[in-house]
């Protein structure tokens, strides 16, 4: 069983990274940007590569022996209990369009399961944190999901898969459904920052199809460490190798899945 201590000091690491990672992607965000296509409209840029790299050096220099699952290079497979789960930038096509809604998302899994979450957003210069069973935080600051019982009162938030034939479609769909039900959807482009604010009451409600481990590892423990609720969209166990993710303040999730229930697939 891990200590008190072991998994502050882990906690401390991933916040040491997000942290200077984000601010070296600050730092360089005016810089010319050369960026890949690894598809249709899925960019990545030497930004996201060189934030990646700061992550891991730190990682590996105190962890050596630590799994590490990354989205822009090969996985580190090892038989340690602790996998490390990183976006260096969530949001690549909203920086280099210096739109300011990004940030680095870092997920520790131990043993299988989520210990640890960690997204920081540059910009605003924002920590969201959370421990299993330990609560969530905003800069240290104690955080909970929104009161709002009633999905006419909310405003939720959604993401749309890169490639169009990845149940884009379907996914308009429920955007449409949510949109006549709600006070608004939002679309901005950043899954790990979309679950911060669901966590601390901005949006009431999220779900996306599609996202890889790294875009919902830390943000889905962070909501539910804030007294919200995350499943899959039939309200079954969520696990971060689904495709698929619903969360909420837990007080609207049975009347988000009842709208998606009623959508007819693509």
């Amino acid at each position: 069983m891990l200590k008190q201590n072991e998994v502050l000091e882990l906690l401390n690491l991933a916040i040491e990274c997000a942290t200077e990672a984000g601010e070296f992607i600050l730092k360089n965000k005016n810089i010319a940007l050369k960026f890949d296509y690894k598809g249709r409209v899925n960019l990545v840029t030497r930004i996201d590569r060189q934030s990646e790299e700061i992550i891991i050096a730190k990682i590996l220099k105190k962890y050596p022996g630590h799994g590490i699952l990354s989205e822009e290079r090969s996985p580190i497979n090892t038989d340690s209990p602790f996998r490390w789960i990183i976006d260096p930038l969530d949001g690549t096509t909203n920086f280099v369009h210096n739109f300011p809604f990004y940030a680095v998302s870092i997920g520790i899994e131990y043993s299988g399961k989520m210990l640890i979450g960690v997204v920081y957003a540059p910009e605003t210069q924002e920590l969201f944190t959370a421990i299993r069973a330990k609560g969530a935080f905003l800069n240290a600051h104690r955080i909970r999901v929104s009161q709002i019982n009633n999905l006419q009162q909310c405003i939720l938030a959604t993401g749309f898969p890169y490639e169009l034939i990845d149940h884009f479609y379907e996914n308009m769909e429920h955007f449409k459904s949510f949109y006549e039900k709600t006070q608004g959807v939002r679309r901005a482009g950043s899954a790990a920052i979309d679950l911060s604010y669901t966590a601390c009451g901005r949006f009431d409600g999220f779900w996306e199809f599609d996202l890889n481990p790294w875009d919902s590892a830390a943000g889905s423990l962070i909501v539910a460490e804030a007294g919200g609720k995350v499943t899959n969209f039939a309200g079954g166990k969520f696990s971060v190798y689904q495709n698929q993710i619903l969360a909420s303040n837990s007080l609207i999730h049975e009347q988000m899945i009842e709208v998606i229930k009623n959508i007819k697939p693509q």
